[in-house]
């Protein structure tokens, strides 16, 4: 018989491990930093603000993660200070950055054993967006490198990247399942590339990556935790 799902796709950050947690601390870490050298009229939400324009004009040249952030931090500073942003405030923007790329890999509830519990039946796959270094450093700490029959490191998520990827690691798009906590990167564009999109909600969430829910689309699941998963696919077939 036919299986309806032979494939079944990861995102990385904020779905198997905590990610946007420390980008967080970071920008509080960057208003602190900037509070003394601002106008007086630019509280912590317009500073935030500017930050986010910054992210988004950068995003085609610096793609995503913490490299692209650090130097949105510092065009920030620079702009929003008129150029007098002092070199020490710099070079602890630098560091900040750096921290980022140090921190300890916290795995979320339920990941390890979703991954485990499928991968002797499925073709696992990650999928991931971000620095290419930074990415393989998370999934060699993570220690769940070994469980996943290919990683893709891709610099966006669209409808055709994930065809590819299906087609090229499994039996295509429309046998495969991706699984991640944004809904206009895990979820949307894989069911418009014609498989199935489980959204699965971590709470903190980049502005960048909202997107409305395809609501009644047959495609489409939204579960609380990893640990509904199983269940979930069981009842695909």
């Amino acid at each position: 018989m036919t299986r309806n799902l032979t494939t079944i796709g990861f995102d990385a950050d904020d779905t198997l491990w905590h990610n946007e947690r420390f980008f967080r601390v970071t920008q509080e870490r960057f208003a602190e930093l900037l509070q003394d050298h601002t106008p007086q009229d630019m509280g912590p939400d317009a500073l935030a603000a500017r930050l986010l324009e910054a992210e988004k004009r950068n995003l085609g040249r610096y793609g995503y993660g913490v490299k692209g952030f650090t130097l949105s931090m510092i065009e920030t500073a620079i702009d929003v200070t008129e150029s007098q942003v002092p070199a020490s405030v710099i070079k602890e923007l630098i560091v900040a950055g750096q921290m980022m790329l140090s921190y300890p890999i916290d795995l979320l509830p339920h990941a390890r054993e979703a991954v485990e519990k499928l991968a002797g039946d499925y073709r696992i796959i990650l999928i991931t967006k971000g620095d290419l270094l930074d990415q393989e450093r998370k999934l060699a700490q993570s220690g769940l490198g070994d469980l996943f029959d290919g990683v893709e490191i891709v610099s966006e998520k669209t409808a055709p990247v994930y065809h590819d990827i299906f087609e090229r690691h499994g039996t295509g798009a429309a046998q495969a399942m991706m699984v991640g906590n944004s809904m206009r990167s895990d979820v949307v564009p894989m069911i418009k590339a014609g498989g199935w999109g489980t959204y699965v909600p971590h709470g903190l969430i980049w502005e960048v990556e909202h997107a409305e829910a395809p609501e009644g689309h047959p495609r489409y699941h939204e579960i609380s935790d990893l640990g509904c998963l199983q269940d979930l696919i069981r009842e695909i077939g």
